[in-house]
């Protein structure tokens, strides 16, 4: 067996390999590189789910970031039980070819209730008193107290949120270097994230200073880790999920279908909640899918013809288009819809925006029911921000409750979005490795043929 490094560098495209990524141009020259075809819905929990199991999301079940857990009647997004995931994982098959194989998952998702040999994720601690610590879970337990004497505590508010910066997944590199010599493992994953907040704020263009600042960051974190784990004798491949596009225009798909009388939701402390028991069809919006479910069947047709219509809205998918787009499964939506090249969906539901729910200005990923990317963002209109959230953290310091309430409510913020298909490969994703022969003279990789092309780049064709 021969160890072997595989990172995921998010939202890494060909068209990004150049001037300010010159490490990972240099080793992609040095071996080989090749689009890579990714599935629907180009999503991180999903393309990820792919890559461990060599399936589709039809089979994994793996359908977006979250989905409704029918059985609870809640939407759901960022679960991190790996028993949410179908099929055999790459750890499994490793295994049972040869039983001294062992995999580091280091912050790739549905990383915890595995079986793999060594893990860690993001896992804060919620106090009683509505505090969120910053921390991480491993497997081992004992990892985290080793990581954390090394490195700190695990950056967890700049892993996510207008605060977001290098530090959260340089973190993870530092992690992971440790693990590979401390523990050698035959093959080890690993997240780095970094790059992506920044084209979701201001889209791919390497014009913009703040895009060219984050490629090359992420290209001296990701340099790093590919030297050191090739000094170990590790073959290197790195991956990325998706390629993120330009957007500019919003669709605020579950505001449509509340003014059509479908969507219902209910008062709470002078806010609205959707309400997805009562409601007769909405929407859980991630990125450019956007997964609809219609309590009665008879509703679908209009359902369907409704969503059609809405400016950015490219595709409907009924049935007979879920099972085209490989996404059949009891977790979608009874209809999916997918967003044009510039658009992208909200979760937003109210229509007043003094009638939002108090979580709608803050970071807060497990409340609202979809994925907010403007939780990236500053609210312009507050003067003070740096003040405004000193002042907050002092009270919470003092045992005060004070709502972090900094986020925007303005959707046209958002500069860059995935999820659908890239119209040209060359703003997709990719993979790189850095012995040629792993790629052989395949012209595409499909996120499906990921998990073999790991197991025989440590066992061999």
């Amino acid at each position: 067996m021969r160890p072997v490094l595989a990172m995921i560098v998010v939202g890494l495209t060909p068209r990004h390999l150049g001037a300010h990524t010159p490490r990972l141009a240099a080793l992609a020259r040095e071996g080989a590189m090749a689009p890579l075809t990714t599935v629907t819905p180009a999503v991180t929990c999903s393309v990820q789910a792919s890559f461990m199991t060599g399936l589709a999301p039809r089979d994994h079940g793996i359908v977006a970031n979250g989905w409704l857990f029918r059985d609870q009647m809640e939407v759901l997004l960022w679960r991190q039980s790996n028993r949410l995931v179908g099929g055999e994982k790459i750890w499994e098959a490793g295994k049972a070819r040869d039983g001294a194989f062992t995999c580091a998952n280091m912050f790739w998702w549905y990383n915890m209730a595995s079986q793999h040999d060594i893990g860690a994720t993001p896992r804060p601690i919620y106090k009683a008193d509505g505090r969120k610590l910053p921390d991480c879970y491993t497997v081992p337990a004992g990892l985290r107290d080793r990581l954390t004497e090394t490195l700190g505590p695990f950056p967890l508010f700049q892993f996510w949120g207008p605060a977001t910066t290098i530090a959260s997944t340089r973190w993870i590199a530092e992690a992971t270097k440790q693990v590979m010599r401390d523990s050698s493992p035959t093959l080890t994953l690993a997240y780095l994230p970094h790059l992506d907040y920044d084209l979701q704020r201001h889209g791919p263009d390497e014009s913009h200073p703040a895009v060219r600042a984050s490629l090359e960051a992420i290209d001296a974190v990701a340099g790093d880790l590919a030297d050191a784990a090739r000094a170990e004798g590790r073959s290197v491949i790195v991956l990325s999920e998706y390629g993120i596009t330009p957007v500019d225009r919003p669709i605020h798909i579950n505001r449509a279908l509340r003014d059509a009388g479908l969507l219902a939701v209910r008062e709470e402390d002078g806010g609205e909640l959707l309400d997805p028991m009562a409601s007769k069809a909405f929407a859980l919006a991630d990125h450019q899918i956007a997964h609809v479910y219609v309590a009665d069947p008879a509703l679908q047709p209009a359902v369907r013809a409704l969503l059609a219509e809405l400016p950015g809205v490219e595709q409907v998918l009924d049935d007979a288009g879920k099972r085209a787009a490989g996404i059949d499964h009891e977790r979608s939506g009874e209809l999916v819809a997918l967003a044009d090249a510039r658009s992208w969906f909200t979760y937003y539901y109210w229509n007043e925006d003094t009638r939002a729910p108090d979580f709608a200005r803050t970071v807060e990923i497990h409340r609202k029911p979809g994925y907010d990317p403007v939780e990236l963002f500053l609210d312009p209109a507050i003067a003070w921000p740096k003040l405004a959230i000193g002042k907050r953290l002092v009270q919470r310091k003092l045992g005060f409750r004070a709502l972090m309430d900094v986020i925007p409510l303005d959707a046209s913020l958002v500069r860059g979005s995935h999820g659908r298909p890239t119209d040209d490969a060359c703003d997709g994703p990719l993979i790189i490795a850095d012995r040629a022969e792993l790629l052989g003279d395949r012209k595409t990789i499909a996120a499906t043929d990921v998990k073999s092309l790991l197991l025989d780049a440590v066992f061999g064709r």
